[in-house]
Formats: C-alpha cells, structure tokens, sequence
C-alpha cells in the first residue's frame, strides 16, 4: 500500500482508499492515516473513506479535520453513504451489541448532508481541504452544489463529484456542464468478482434506481432528438 501511494504521490495522482465493515476499518483508518501524513504534505494524495450510515461518521470527519489541520497536510476525504446494511446489523445482534449504523435511509441521507457541510464550510484549514463526492442522489448533489455557489470556504476546484459508469449519467453530464468536476468510476476485473460490489452499490443506491423511468424516458428523448437531426442531415444539399 505504501508503495502504491508514493507512486500515486509522484504522479501527482489521488489515491482513494476504500471503506470495508467496521470490524476491519480501524485497521484501514490507520493505515490511511499513516499514508496521509507521509504523502500528503504537498496536495491531498491520498483521500480517506468516510460512510455516512455510520453512527460515528461525523464525529471522526471532524477529528480528522482537525488533526489534518494541526499537523499541517491535506484533508482528502471520499463521502459515500455505506452498503453493509444488512451484515452490519445481522452482527450486532448476534454478538449483542448495538448497530453501529443509522436506524434508515432518511437518517442516513441527513448524516450524508451533513458530512458535506462540515467539510465545505467548517474546515479549519479550507485550502488544504479536497472532497469527494461519491454519490447518485440528486438531492445532495443539489444540497452541495448550492453550498459550492454560496458560503463554501472550500474552493469548487477541490470538489470531486463520482458516480458509477452507467448510473446517474443525467448528473454527471450536468455537474460538468455547469464547470464541476465530475468522475465515472469503472469497476474492472473477473465478473465473479465484480458482481458482488455491483450489487452492494445497487443496494446502497436504491432511491437512485427508483429513478430509471423517468431516465428511460430522457434517453427516448435524446434519442428521438438525435435521430431527427441524423435525418434531416441526410437530406441537406450543399
């Protein structure tokens, strides 16, 4: 992993490290944290993942903001809503302990929202903040991008905006229409081993899928649109 981020360091590419169940994410958060304070002095080289379904979510954003800021490098977060559900509560029954994730989605979608705010308008150290907004809900690309048109301390040029190749394409088109600087994310390797995270994002996105017809009927449209112009450009004459 340490080689990975220096080599990341010195392309002056983002490494973003990815965020697993709770058992395992102190072990992640630390190795994170070790990565961050080696190679991110110059700009924010390697970013953390924060997953807002979890209780604690902002609490560590905040601890970690203000670590970054007292240490003296870049904050680069990745916030994304979390797709364990099912596991993280079927564990904390049978070993007889409590959820450590929101009790539903609404809750989960204001943790998010909140997340966000806390980073573009209460960082300590705004210049050397950088975020990345993994997430298909309009709602909060909407929330977000109305804090990077108004009282934001971050600048927009350190924001990220992602979404996974073939969702929410509607989204990403306009995030980069309108000069944010949008991302698609492509899963690569053997399907057997892609489908699972498929699916999980499937699951921790499912408000955004419930928004496929009015997505099919945009692409009717463009289509129909794109076809008529193909056919009129076929009867021009010099």
């Amino acid at each position: 992993l340490d080689e990975i981020a220096e080599l990341a360091h010195s392309l002056g590419v983002r490494l973003m490290v990815d965020a697993e169940q709770t058992y395992f994410q102190p072990a992640i958060d630390h190795a994170v944290l070790h990565l961050q304070r080696k190679y991110n002095t110059q700009f924010p080289a390697v970013f953390g993942t924060y997953q807002a379904y979890l209780l604690d979510c902002n609490t560590r954003l905040a601890n970690d903001m203000e670590r970054a800021a007292r240490e003296g490098w870049h904050m680069g977060a990745k916030l994304v809503r979390g797709a364990y559900m099912v596991h993280e509560r079927e564990r904390a029954e049978e070993q007889g302990y409590a959820s450590p994730i929101q009790p539903d989605a609404k809750a989960t979608h204001a943790s998010y929202d909140a997340a966000v705010a806390t980073l573009l308008l209460h960082s300590p150290c705004p210049e050397r903040t950088s975020l990345m907004l993994a997430t298909h809900n309009q709602a909060s690309i909407e929330r977000a991008v109305a804090l990077l048109k108004g009282s934001a301390a971050v600048p927009k040029d350190q924001v990220y905006f992602g979404q996974l190749f073939g969702m929410a394409d509607h989204l990403t088109f306009n995030l980069a229409a309108n000069g944010l600087k949008s991302y698609k994310y492509v899963p690569y390797g053997p399907v057997r081993k892609v489908l699972p995270y498929l699916i999980r994002r499937a699951q921790e996105n499912a408000d955004a899928l419930s928004s496929a017809p009015a997505l099919r009927k945009m692409m009717l449209t463009e289509l129909a649109r794109r076809g008529v112009q193909r056919t009129k450009s076929a009867f021009r004459f010099p």
